[in-house]
Order: C-alpha cells, then structure tokens, then sequence
C-alpha cells in the first residue's frame, strides 16, 4: 500500500509530487520501522505527551498530543528557500548557492551527511534502556522526545541521501540502519556514539555535551553552499535545543538535590542519602565533556580547510565574522604538546577550523558550568564544579598520546594511571550511580537523587500523565 505522505510523513519538500523518491522512500521505511522496534526504547508504552513537527511555520512545529512512539510522525523539514542566498565563504563566495550536488564535490558532500545521520539512530540506540529506570513521569516523556527526534533527524539525513545521491545515497541509508551503537563488527562511525548510556546522569551530560556537538556541527552544515543541506540543518537545530535543554537543567536538577542533601545533613558525603556526590558528577562531567571534544576532530585539519574553501562547510555564524571569509592569509594559534611541554603554536586558519569550532563550543560549556555553581552557590556549600583542561583524557587530535591532568599539567604515563581514579568516573561510581536508577513511575513523584523541574511541559504541571504505560 503506498504510503500517504501527507499524513504519515508531513514535509515541505512535495514528496507526493516525486514518485522516484515516494518508492525509494517506501523501500527504506519498513527497515527504520524494524530498526526503531528492535534498537529503540525498550519500556512499553501505550502512548507519550510529545511534540511533533507538521510544518515549519510557528505554529506547525510543536504540536503537542499523545502518541504512541511507533506511530509518530516522522516527517522531513527544510525551512523555507531563500532566493536571494548566496555562499558566504571559500572560493565560490558570493555566487548562488547549489540547488544540487555540483559532481566535484558528491563524495564529500555525501560524506558529510552519512556522519551527521549516523549520529541521529545511534544515541536513540545508547538510551534505549533508560526508560526501566526513569526518575519521573516527566523525565521518561523527555527521554522519548529525544528519543523521536533523532528518528525524525535520521530521516531529515535519508531524504538528502535518496533525493540527491542516487545508489550510493540509497546504500548508505541502508547502512545507517546496519550499524549499531557499540556493536564490536558493524560500531557507530564516530567513538563517543559507541559509549555506554547505563544511567541518567550520564543521560544528562550526554545531552548537555554531546548534544551540544551537535549544535555546532549542524550550525557549520547549515552554513553550506548545498542549499537543501543547509535548509534541513536549520530546522533541525529547532528540535536540538530541546535536547540541550533537557540535558542543561537535568544536571541543574541533580546539583540542586546534592546541595540540599549536603545542607541538610552538613556534610560532602550524601551517599547515606541517596544522593550522588559532587565529586563523581565533577568526574562524568569531566569523562562526558572530553569525548565530546574528541568529536571536533584533530586541532589541525587539512580536509577541514578543504571544506570550508570548497564551500561545503562553514564556521559557527559564518556571517557575524568580521574578515574575507576566505582565510587564505589568517592564521591561528592553537595548543600542543612538544618536548614534553605544552606549547601554542600558529597555523594557518584554514587548517585549524575544527579548532575554531571547539572554542565556541568550550565557551558556550562554560555557560552550563556556570550555572550549576550558582545553584551550588544559592545553597552555600562552598563546592564548585569546572570543565579540565582541552587535552584531559584526549584521544583524537595533537593531545592524543599525551596524558594531561584536568588542571594542564603533563603527566608521565604511570602517574596518569595512579591519580585518573580521582578525576574519571571509577567502576564503583558506576556501580553507585546505576544503584539508584530504580524506576518512579507514579504521577507526582520523583526519584530522591534528583529535583522536581521548576516547570512542566508545555503549560503542564509536573504532575501531569506525560507517559502512559503499557
């Protein structure tokens, strides 16, 4: 039966006008179906108080409803075309952007796309079995909002992937659904989408870092001169701030509920509390935010300078910066290691972009951080969280190989091993932190780790049935 795809799947880019794309896309829906059953949430459900996007204007991107998670609207979005866009960067500067693949750039350009999607199925398969142990009601509706706007990110990826690149695009959207997220034969193409997601701190920090990736790398694809490309990176950084969102004040919520345990019983330690100390949310965060700064990439970066000059990607708001857009004669300083000291040495700007990148992204983590050591501040404990140093526990790029404290110093090798117990998070944190992952399912309550949330879900109070159970 031919799907209707003004229905099952809303989308702005006249699916029903393109009956090559409508089969190719029939073809590949029974396999994300049995993807999303077999790799999506485990916990049963009978239906989810969730937002679902059915156009990109205002009031056609969040509509809020229940819907039972198999059933939910998929749908692929481009915000609307600009006529008049130009590219703004590399060598094609100034001239229109790209309706199509221009063919010197094909394999690049699908490159690109297949790691983007690739991360979409994979964090949907790292938190497939947080829902058996959920803190709230209100929690486990976000985890599956999350969890249904990968699914919808994922398709966003498979359009671009059958609408422009032919055999090769099909093939490749077959392969995001064959890979999997620690699988030891087929493993998700970028190292922190292969990390486990046991527990919902780590959940947290997840969204809080690793998300916050993502924004930046689609913020630097919506700046391409692949117009499509662009359009779909726009609209999904809509849905992306959401996950921030969730991951931001979901450690917010388990810092507060630490300081009113430290208050309370006047003490650092709340384990007899049940609560989780400082010390080991300062070690996930530290173990979070290193991987995630492994996925900008090396510090120096030919294919990244070849990308932005081809115009295929930008950087972080492109059109705020004040310079040629081209880079040809800039230079910037970035940090390594030589002779067993940290140095800064200058490169050229266009082979230090992934750099560029990761500082935006450090500055906008330091944000976060700032704000958990308010709410410790609010309380007066006189604790404070902080992100370690770019090279801590580094495995791509110049820092790789080195073994570099959370303060920048230079360790040798069996030091690194005696003091990492004090900075990573250890087995018997792991084993902690999951000792308190028992499920809270009933309307109104909360597990005692974590605080209620300031406010509900659209409107709703905390209180509200966000989920109903099978």
């Amino acid at each position: 039966m031919a799907i209707d795809y003004t229905e099952k799947i809303p989308n702005n880019v006249d699916l029903d006008s393109d009956r090559r794309l409508q089969r190719a896309l029939e073809s590949w829906q029974p396999a994300f179906l049995q993807w999303w059953s077999s790799m999506g949430p485990t916990l049963p459900t009978r239906d989810v108080y969730l937002r679902t996007a059915v156009s990109v204007g205002r009031e056609g991107w969040a509509d809020f409803g229940y819907v039972a998670l198999p059933e939910y609207r998929w749908g692929i979005f481009l915000a609307e075309r600009d006529r008049d866009r130009r590219v703004a960067f590399g060598e094609h500067k100034g001239e229109p952007v790209w309706q199509q693949v221009p063919g010197e750039y094909r394999a690049e350009l699908q490159r690109l796309i297949v790691i983007q999607g690739d991360t979409e199925p994979a964090s949907v398969e790292q938190q497939r079995r947080l829902g058996l142990s959920a803190p709230s009601l209100y929690d486990l509706r976000n985890l599956f909002q999350v969890n249904v706007e990968e699914g919808r990110h994922l398709w966003a990826m498979v359009y671009l992937l059958h609408a422009y690149f032919g055999r090769d695009g099909r093939e490749e959207a077959q392969a995001l659904l064959h890979r999997h997220s620690g699988d030891l034969d087929s493993p998700r193409i970028l190292g922190a989408f292969n990390e486990e997601t046991p527990d919902w701190l780590s959940f947290f920090m997840f969204t809080y870092f690793t998300d916050r990736d993502g924004k930046y790398q689609l913020g630097t694809l919506k700046e391409s001169a692949f117009d499509p490309l662009s359009r779909t990176c726009e609209f999904m950084l809509k849905e992306e701030a959401h996950h921030m969102f969730v991951g931001t004040t979901g450690v917010d919520r388990v810092v507060e509920r630490t300081a009113q345990l430290m208050t309370e019983h006047d003490s650092d330690d709340v384990v007899a509390a049940g609560g989780i100390p400082l010390d080991v949310i300062q070690r996930y965060l530290n173990f979070h935010y290193s991987v995630s700064l492994d996925l900008f990439g090396s510090e120096t970066s030919t294919n990244a300078g070849n990308y932005y000059t081809a115009g295929l990607k930008g950087r972080w708001m492109e059109e705020r910066r004040h310079d040629d857009h081209r880079l040809t004669e800039d230079s910037m300083w970035v940090d390594t290691v030589e002779d067993g000291e940290l140095h800064r040495i200058e490169v050229a700007a266009l082979t230090a972009l992934n750099e560029d990148l990761r500082g935006e992204y450090i500055r906008d983590c330091q944000n976060g951080v700032a704000r958990w050591n308010r709410i410790l501040d609010s309380y007066g404990v006189g604790r404070s969280l902080h992100l370690p140093h770019a090279g801590f526990n580094r495995k791509v790029g110049l820092f790789a190989g080195h073994h570099i404290g959370p303060s920048g110093e230079l360790l040798a090798e069996a030091e690194w091993r005696r003091r990492a117990p004090a900075w990573l998070p250890t087995e018997q944190d792991k084993a902690y932190v999951r000792s308190l992952m028992k499920p809270v399912y009933e309307r109104g309550k909360i597990a005692a780790w974590i605080a209620p949330p300031r406010q509900g879900i659209n409107g709703k109070p905390f209180e509200y049935e966000y989920v109903h159970l099978s």
